[in-house]
């Protein structure tokens, strides 16, 4: 099983946030896999791992940076690939300074960005992008996007059984 979705962080201290998107990638049978870089202190790796990636068979790539977070735009600049950024907290910024740095992307070099540490989120985004063109994916992800929907319907049942004095509804 050869990965198609590439999960990069810039240190092995961001794993605590990455895992989710592990998980959900998991979850949906995506076959994934996960390296740490630098974009300040293994550029050449870096270059190297962005413009072998399609080749290699990677649809998508999630990269994860706090701080300057320069990781996925220096892997953007080097692939034609989709690439999610996650900016990760981290600072005494709270990670509103890697969220402005993957934001900030020059015309031509897009990075798509999610909230900080909302690696989940850019899980669902990469198997949502290959669910367009993967059948059984886009059958999981639906039958993901009905079970949010059900968990809604059912708090709101619960909440209904909810009693105070004031309470109309």
């Amino acid at each position: 099983m050869k990965p198609i979705v590439s999960i990069i962080m810039g240190s092995t201290s961001d794993l605590p946030v990455m895992e989710k998107a592990m998980k959900f990638l998991d979850d949906m049978h995506v076959p994934f896999e996960v390296n740490a870089l630098s974009a300040h202190r293994t550029p050449e790796a870096v270059e190297l791992f962005a413009k072998n990636a399609q080749s290699r068979g990677i649809r998508v790539i999630i990269a994860g940076a706090g701080m300057a977070a320069a990781l996925p735009g220096v892997i953007a600049a080097s692939t034609e690939l989709p690439v999610i950024g996650v900016p990760i907290k981290g600072s005494v910024l709270d990670g509103m300074d890697a969220l402005y740095s993957i934001l900030q992307m020059p015309p031509g070099i897009p990075v798509a960005t999610v909230a900080i540490n909302g690696a989940m989120n850019a899980a669902i985004l990469a198997c949502q992008i290959i669910a367009l063109s993967d059948e059984e994916l886009a059958r999981r992800m639906h039958d993901y996007k009905a079970g949010l929907s059900a968990k809604i319907e059912k708090a709101n049942r619960e909440l209904k059984e909810v009693s105070y004095e004031y309470k109309t509804n």
